[in-house]
């Protein structure tokens, strides 16, 4: 069963130029106790997050949908912040992950992770099992360079590389080879044999059996052509190219022997060894160095080492982590630093072949040192460090918000900066470290230490492992919690374009920002409500006023088979009070993939019959915000109109986020509440005293919900329009409850987080 779109649901208003700080949800609490079965379950979470193609239903990622389906080979994991599947980085990850679950199963069965794991580690060998064609091998999927030329949410790919002007076909470009690709098929092999070991009686035996099938095939095309000759002259080599494959053959065919118990793979190990790297200027090998995804021959030489005891490997092993112990580099607080990019990553993955060395073949030695490496390694990460600063987004004290994701990001305009903060809790993702001297920036423009990646997360994964099985703990059942959305994912920004006695023109702009997931939402429409009084008065009927189509933006793209707005005559609503709705039928007229896209105009004119004067825009239930109102301007001097909730929003007829003149009301903020009808607040009572005090009802309609978190972020957004005692603001008596913080900054919009932190059942009181 494939993971669904859910439905629409409605909920709070959006205010121009606002937005929380921050997603809601993150962290725990002390940096100096790990809690290191969180930390696991967030870093499974991680890999849900980089999900390809059609999602399986146990993925818990509610930002995320089934995604680039054209894709030859479906499913496997997007690299990192982009989209591309590069099979040398994942393989390599897929088997780091084996790894951990095939060293320290205990630890994860006990701290409640154990389905996660198997989900996940089964999904990505699921994956490179069918890149196995038989008389190819697909090693990529999708073209780096064309990838990286649109920065948006991966739901929406395909539109965002056709309004770049790049073709989604090319984009997702399959490659494929039967030679000359020795790295990236042992690497694949090796993950594929790992995970026939790890997943040994907990997945059905014919999986595993295809598994060690195709492990074994992949592994004979690597190693009878020995050369990443055509690899390295791919598009691969731009992103990832193979500085060597001799060390993926001798870990591959470590694997294979533990999987096998074939002699002839020992046999295979050995005969790679003379031509495994050396140190510089010597024909010692090479120990100083460390197992990533484009050198596994640190973990080969430790699965060597364990495979036959022999001696002489053992004391190899050791000197490769006696290097990292006591020679590599430290960083203030313990962390040892061997990289400029993604320096955390190594320093994981070191510990992680450290904590299995001290329990395997190190085991009848003093290893207190090495065991004070690796616990370093992974509490740094973690926060024990001299800033308290976490490396993993969502967890412990200050940990990152903006690390290098498109689709955690979600930008709306194909704009690496805006919005200002990421979207999306990007759980468990380990970012790329500090720099040299210890210092780090929550930034998302700088990729050498705020990106992410699946190979970033692959040794933290299997050290954490380790860590459970060594120190116990429990992971969160309630994991992860739903998202505070930073407002309606659908509105409208509604500009004057002039009124005089025969009417007015406004500049509806229909805007979709949907980010929980992405998406192509088709009838999507908006209604502008007027009282028609004076056009009654005047002895006409409403359905006499002339509704003028200016501009019509969605009729661009008729091209391309999109239908254009549909705009109805007058419909009555209650009284004298008439509507008139504009729908979008198909979606892709408005998208969030670029400037250009993200929203729709429609320019209409409503003029009095026959063009007589008369016409009255003041009492118009939708003008409550526009009249007399010039706009905003952008910083590049851009007139932009109004978000308004009195021009409420529809999803299939239903209301999803403003107002009706009869107050009934639907915030937009992806709650399960449907519309209800409550007073608007400029029928609040004027008598309000301190003994009315309600913490978080802003709006003083006696409940508190996420109309008054919407009503603080209008009031700091557009303090003309709603501040203290304006005529749709916020009361005296109103802002003493809206201060649930309190403090001397008054209120923010950490208020209305808070508030709907409490709607959301994430703290208990206000």
């Amino acid at each position: 069963m494939l993971k669904k779109l859910t439905s629409i649901v409605t909920s709070a208003v959006i205010l121009t130029g606002s937005a929380l700080t921050a997603p809601a949800g993150l962290g725990s609490d002390a940096a100096d106790t790990p809690d290191y079965a969180e930390a696991l379950q967030k870093s499974l979470y991680f890999y849900e997050c980089q999900q390809a193609g059609p999602l399986p239903d146990w993925n818990r990622v509610e930002w995320r949908s089934d995604s680039t389906m054209i894709d030859e080979i479906k499913g496997g994991w997007y690299d990192a912040g982009d989209h591309v599947k590069f099979n040398l980085p994942m393989s390599y990850s897929a088997a780091m992950l084996a790894w951990g679950l095939y060293q320290y199963p205990d630890g994860i069965e006990s701290c409640g992770e154990m389905t996660n794991y198997v989900n996940n580690l089964e999904f990505v060998l699921d994956y490179l099992a069918e890149c196995d064609l038989g008389d190819e091998i697909v090693y990529q999927v999708g073209n780096g360079t064309i990838d990286h030329t649109w920065w948006g949410p991966v739901e929406l790919y395909e539109y965002g590389m056709s309004d770049s002007g790049t073709s989604y076909e090319d984009a997702r470009e399959t490659l494929k080879s039967s030679e000359g690709c020795s790295a990236v098929f042992g690497n694949m092999a090796a993950a594929l044999a790992a995970g026939y070991c790890a997943l040994n009686g907990r997945v059905d035996s014919s999986k595993l059996d295809d598994y060690l099938a195709h492990a074994e095939h992949i592994f004979e095309l690597a190693d009878a052509s020995r050369s990443d000759s055509v690899y390295n002259d791919s598009n691969a080599s731009g992103f990832y190219r193979s500085s060597h494959f001799y060390d993926e053959l001798f870990y591959a065919a470590n694997w294979l022997y533990i999987a096998t118990g074939d002699q002839a793979y020992l046999d295979k190990a050995e005969s790679y060894i003379p031509s495994l790297d050396k140190e510089l200027g010597s024909d010692e090998l090479k120990y100083t160095w460390g197992h990533c995804w484009d050198d596994a021959m640190q973990g080969g030489m430790l699965l060597y080492a364990i495979n036959t005891n022999d001696s002489f490997y053992i004391s190899r092993v050791e000197k490769h982590v006696d290097y990292w112990t006591n020679t590599a580099k430290v960083i203030p607080g313990g962390l040892r630093w061997i990289h400029t990019w993604g320096c955390a990553r190594y320093a994981e993955t070191a510990a992680f072949i450290a904590a299995v060395a001290c329990d395997t073949v190190l085991a009848d030695k003093d290893t207190s040192a090495y065991e004070k490496f690796y616990e370093e390694q992974i509490n740094y990460v973690l926060g024990v460090n001299p800033d308290n600063q976490s490396y993993v987004v969502g967890y412990g004290e200050n940990p990152p918000l903006n690390a290098h994701h498109r689709t955690a990001h979600s930008s709306w305009k194909n704009d690496l900066a805006i919005p200002d903060n990421n979207r999306h809790v990007l759980y468990g993702a380990l970012v790329g470290g500090p720099t040299e001297d210890g210092k780090y920036t929550d930034d998302r423009q700088n990729y050498i230490n705020n990106e992410v990646a699946t190979d970033y997360n692959a040794g933290f994964t299997a050290i954490l492992c380790k860590m459970i099985d060594k120190y116990g703990g429990k992971s969160d059942p309630s994991f992860p919690p739903v998202e505070t959305h930073d407002g309606p994912e659908f509105y409208v920004e509604v500009l004057s374009k002039g009124a005089d006695a025969s009417g007015i023109t406004l500049s509806f702009k229909i805007t979709n920002h949907s980010a929980w997931p992405a998406r192509v939402q088709d009838n999507l429409s908006f209604r502008y409500f007027m009282d028609m009084s004076e056009v009654i008065d005047a002895g006409y009927s409403p359905e006499d006023v002339v509704i003028r189509c200016d501009r019509d933006q969605s009729a661009m793209y008729a091209s391309n088979g999109i239908k254009s707005a549909e705009i109805s005559k007058p419909v009555k609503y209650d009284g004298n009070i008439y509507y008139v709705e504009v729908t979008l039928p198909d979606g892709r007229a408005v998208l969030p993939v670029s400037e250009g896209m993200q929203q729709c105009e429609i320019l209409l004119a409503f003029v009095m019959p026959d063009y007589k004067s008369g016409w009255d825009a003041s009492n118009d239930f939708s003008n409550k915000d526009i009249l007399g109102s010039s706009g905003t301007t952008d910083d590049d001097g851009t007139i932009k109109g109004i978000v308004t909730p009195y021009v409420p929003v529809y999803v299939n007829g239903g209301l999803y986020y403003g107002y009706e003149p009869d107050g009934t009301y639907a915030d937009g903020m992806g709650s399960a509440q449907p519309p209800v009808t409550q007073p608007t607040t400029a029928t609040k009572s004027t008598e309000e005293t301190e003994d009315d005090l309600l913490p978080g009802d802003t709006n003083c309609d006696g409940n508190v919900d996420l109309a008054d978190a919407v009503l603080i972020m209008q009031y700091n957004a557009n303090p003309d329009e709603y501040g203290l005692n304006k005529a749709n603001g916020i009361s005296e008596q109103g802002a003493k409850n809206a201060d649930v913080i309190g403090g001397s900054d008054g209120i923010t919009n950490l208020d209305a987080l808070q508030i709907q932190k409490f709607k959301l059942g994430l703290i208990e009181s206000l």
